[in-house]
């Protein structure tokens, strides 16, 4: 994700899936407990739909909206979690396996699932 942007501002921006059809409004981000970096969005799939949760990176903004580069099936198939919580190992781990993304970091080594280690996920402007 672009590192110079506010991730408070992207709550109630748009998101797009690869063909640019659009898939919602973003309620909330979270934070990588570990560096801080926005690395989670939930989308709002719907007026009376629930929250899809998306990565951020590889995702770009364009304009005003983000787009995600994964077919809208996947993005409203992704786990949900619920809005203004924080994301345990677990839930982000599933995360990572929905959307086939690579957990390890050239910097970090990974740890196993459950270890303890890891801690994900805090919400943009909480304190928690």
């Amino acid at each position: 994700m672009q590192t110079d942007i506010d991730p408070r501002s992207l709550i109630g921006r748009k998101a797009f899936d690869r063909n640019g059809a659009k898939i919602g409004t973003i309620d909330e981000v979270y934070l990588d407990d570990a560096t801080g970096e926005p690395e989670w969005a939930a989308v709002r799939t719907g007026l009376f739909s629930r929250d899809a949760f998306v990565p951020l990176e590889p995702s770009k903004m364009v304009g005003e909206g983000l787009h995600i580069p994964y077919d809208r099936k996947l993005i409203k198939d992704a786990p949900d979690f619920g809005v203004g919580r924080h994301l345990s190992p677990e839930q982000e781990l599933q995360l990572y396996h929905h959307y086939r993304l690579d957990i390890s970091s050239p910097t970090d080594p990974v740890s196993s699932p459950g270890s303890g280690d890891q801690d994900f996920g805090k919400i943009a402007g909480s304190d928690d």
